[in-house]
């Protein structure tokens, strides 16, 4: 059995919601890449953080609480209206 560190959170749908976002704000270039330290812009990246969340709330649905469920609609909100400003500016 593989054991857990204790320093991080628990596992959670909103931490992976969380985590799915964040690298979705790294691809836009808001947050500097962890390996590179570079921010870059990869529009294609984005749009997949985004596409996995529409599946993770299609599989769910019916099975998370109120705020799991608001914290998926309003993540991809957000993101998608961070895809159009970026498409925008390019």
């Amino acid at each position: 059995m593989i054991e857990a560190r204790t320093d991080r959170p628990p596992a959670s749908l909103m931490y992976f919601v969380a985590q799915v976002a964040t690298h979705a704000r790294i691809a836009l270039g808001e947050i500097p890449n962890p390996v590179t330290r570079e921010a870059t812009l990869d529009l294609d990246s984005v749009s997949h953080c985004i596409a996995l969340l529409e599946v993770l709330e299609e599989k769910t649905e019916g099975n998370r609480t109120s705020d799991e469920s608001e914290a998926i609609e309003s993540t991809l909100h957000d993101l998608r209206m961070r895809l159009l400003d970026a498409e925008d500016a390019g």
